[in-house]
């Protein structure tokens, strides 16, 4: 019988198999940042144990530093303590660290691609659930608690138990204006924020080879947030051109070594899944979600669903949900005013997302009433946005291009929404509180959240492409 892409990476990181238990699995490369790690090497250093390989370890701060004026302390004392902490034991511990002020920090999950640190075929893990986006490059990528990174840090080993597959096909081609965004959003809605529970997802089909790596990489982003262990695209030549030259890429007649080798990393014909899904790119339209879960999205010309269209048994957290949002059942969002637009995050902070947006809102100007923050994933991306003169389009169009760093994408650091605004953002969550105490979340595309910027509301995209 066939294998499939997980099942061929997964058997050769298996160290042992434990009987009627999980498998001692190995770990290629370890991300760490200034949120997860304090605690972890907390507990190496109470019981008296080193890094095991402190050369397979990468760390960045992403979490909590400000967007602004990062030349400065840190105002906030915990978020100034935990990089603190981050510096201190990367030193002690010989980790290679890309902090403030290094050509390569950034958010975790941009720097390890645009690097070259992220490869195929490889295990990758991070005390962060978005971990899943490097698994748009073939890899088994996925997040892990506190206690796992200790774990990974002492023995670059995990206990892990192998998931149930599941294979998402997306055939055909996306309408003008939407991108993979709004493929991920209109998944979700169509299976929950917990259909893949328990599943480690593949996606396929004609209109994922067609998508950029950086658009690949929205799609595992959000694997999660279907409740889903991790995604991951079998690598091709899209995927090797993207890596091909890039920092820690193999180079020259190595590198095509590795090519060969990664090019047998797809799953066979005659592979099986637990689960099949299949979807067409022609029904996906411009997304945006209306509630509290990624889940809870519709198209901008769509409608919230009403009470008889949700379960008995979930109306009172529906119910909860539209009243934080301050919406109502079987209402229309377009025309919804907005206040914020975030245009950032491990989700959608790359540069063709920034060169996308750039493109959209040249020669406009941004609603008078809305404030605008672009965050790049990284200082590659920054000075990339500023040697292409992205930074004037912004500039001109009254957008705030800020530092690297997560930003509004969560209320951890500085860069949080007021109570009771509503913020389109292109981040890839929209729970309670999320960007901040009260504040209201509406998750969409870059191209939906430019749009947004200008107009000043919810609208469709596609009447103005």
């Amino acid at each position: 019988m066939g294998k499939t892409l997980f099942d061929k990476i997964w058997e050769t990181h298996v160290v042992q198999q434990i009987e009627d238990g999980p498998s001692v699995f190995y770990i290629d490369r370890h991300f760490i940042h200034e949120v997860t790690s304090p605690q972890a090497f907390k507990g190496l250093e109470q019981r008296g144990i080193p890094v095991f390989r402190p050369d397979q370890v990468v760390a960045t701060a992403d979490h909590n530093v400000p967007t602004l004026n990062q030349h400065l302390p840190i105002k906030e004392e915990l978020s100034r303590l935990q990089v603190a902490t981050l510096i201190e034991n990367c030193k002690n511990h010989n980790i290679e660290l890309y902090g403030l002020g290094h050509p390569y920090q950034g958010i975790v999950h941009v720097i390890g691609p645009e690097l070259g640190i992220t490869q195929p075929g490889m295990t990758i893990v991070c005390g962060d659930s978005h971990t899943s986006t490097h698994g748009a490059f073939g890899s088994i990528a996925f997040g892990i608690g506190t206690s796992e990174v200790e774990m990974v840090l002492a023995t670059q080993c995990l206990m892990q138990s192998k998931p149930k597959l599941m294979r998402i096909n997306v055939e055909g081609e996306l309408q003008p204006g939407v991108g993979a965004k709004d493929i991920i959003l209109y998944i979700i809605a169509q299976i929950s924020a917990s259909g893949a529970t328990g599943y480690f997802v593949e996606y396929a089909g004609s209109a994922i080879r067609s998508l950029s790596m950086e658009a690949r990489m929205t799609i595992c982003n959000m694997s999660i947030e279907m409740g889903a262990r991790g995604g991951m695209i079998a690598p091709d030549e899209t995927t090797f051109t993207y890596m091909k030259g890039r920092k820690f890429m193999p180079q020259g007649e190595a590198f095509n070594e590795k090519v060969s080798e990664w090019s047998k990393l797809y799953s066979d014909q005659d592979a099986t899944f637990d689960m099949e899904i299949n979807i067409a790119a022609s029904a996906i339209g411009p997304m945006i979600t209306y509630g509290t879960n990624p889940g809870m999205g519709i198209t901008v010309t769509g409608h919230i669903p009403t009470l008889e269209q949700i379960e008995s048994s979930d109306r009172p957290s529906f119910n909860k949900s539209l009243q934080y949002m301050g919406f109502h059942p079987g209402a229309s969002i377009r025309g919804q005013k907005v206040d914020y637009v975030f245009i950032g995050s491990c989700t959608n902070s790359r540069i063709e997302d920034l060169r996308q947006v750039a493109a959209f809102v040249k020669g406009k100007k941004k609603a008078d009433d809305v404030e605008v923050w672009i965050v790049p994933g990284s200082k590659q991306v920054e000075q990339q946005a500023i040697a292409e003169g992205i930074d004037k389009v912004f500039e001109a169009a009254g957008f705030q291009l800020r530092q690297p760093g997560c930003s509004a994408c969560l209320g951890m650091n500085e860069d949080k929404i007021p109570a009771g605004k509503y913020c389109i953002s292109t981040s890839n969550r929209n729970f309670e509180g999320r960007q901040g105490p009260n504040a209201r979340t509406l998750l969409a595309s870059p191209l939906t959240a430019a749009l947004a910027a200008i107009t000043g509301k919810v609208d469709d995209v596609r009447e103005y492409i």
